[in-house]
């Protein structure tokens, strides 16, 4: 359904170019992941169709006119801050809190406690933790606004590369958010600290060795 509540999309793009004039409509949906979002934008036309994701609905003005805001600064390479963003980001921050811990692998539940004990001291909170596909291109994915973390099935019986996975997708979690669309998710400050992995470069190295041996034996099943 197009065109719901235009209103706030209105006062979202005002505040950022009170002397500018927009198309602007939103879309509810609940084909989009939980608290997912996204813009088409028409240079020429100068207008945005927003959709949203439907538990956007029953949040707060405010904080929705921050989600509108983030979006027509991405779409616009527009690097300014608003209150509502600020706003947006701190409850982006903290919406794992509420989001129920139902998809637990026992295989990856194993892998995260032997991960947060001997480099987290135990303090990362679970989150949920699935299999994806065999794949050997993602390995990991951490999604925040499900908090979930995501192991390619490839690893089901490599536990020392799934535990390097698993760090990985974990160091995600714990830096998993900083203002902006545009976060840089490996950053220099990233890569230091996933060194910090015990024997870093030789389990980098298997990995590599594991990887392209399976893409050998995947190729020679085609």
């Amino acid at each position: 359904m197009r065109f719901v509540n235009p209103e706030i999309a209105k006062k979202a793009f005002a505040e950022l170019y009170p002397r500018e004039v927009a198309e602007l409509s939103i879309e509810y949906s609940g084909r989009l992941k939980s608290f997912g979002a996204s813009v088409s934008y028409n240079k020429l036309k100068n207008s945005f169709h927003f959709k949203l994701n439907k538990k956007w609905r029953n949040v707060h003005e405010d904080i929705r006119i921050g989600l509108l805001q983030e979006l027509i600064c991405k779409v616009k390479k527009d690097k300014r801050r608003t209150f509502n963003m600020d706003l947006y980001n701190n409850f982006i921050k903290n919406i794992h809190i509420a989001i129920p811990k139902e998809k637990i692998e026992p295989k990856l539940k194993e892998s995260f406690d032997r991960v947060n004990e001997k480099y987290f001291l135990g303090n990362v909170e679970m989150p949920n933790l699935v299999f994806g596909r065999s794949s050997t291109t993602t390995l990991g994915n951490y999604d925040f606004k499900t908090d979930t973390i995501t192991i390619s099935r490839i690893f089901e019986k490599r536990e020392d590369l799934m535990d390097f996975i698993m760090y990985h997708e974990m160091l995600h979690k714990i830096h998993k958010f900083k203002p902006g669309l545009r976060t840089r998710y490996h950053s220099s400050k990233f890569r230091k600290v996933e060194k910090n992995f015990e024997n870093y470069e030789l389990v980098e190295k298997e990995l590599k060795r594991f990887l392209r041996l399976k893409r050998i034996w995947n190729l020679g099943r085609i």
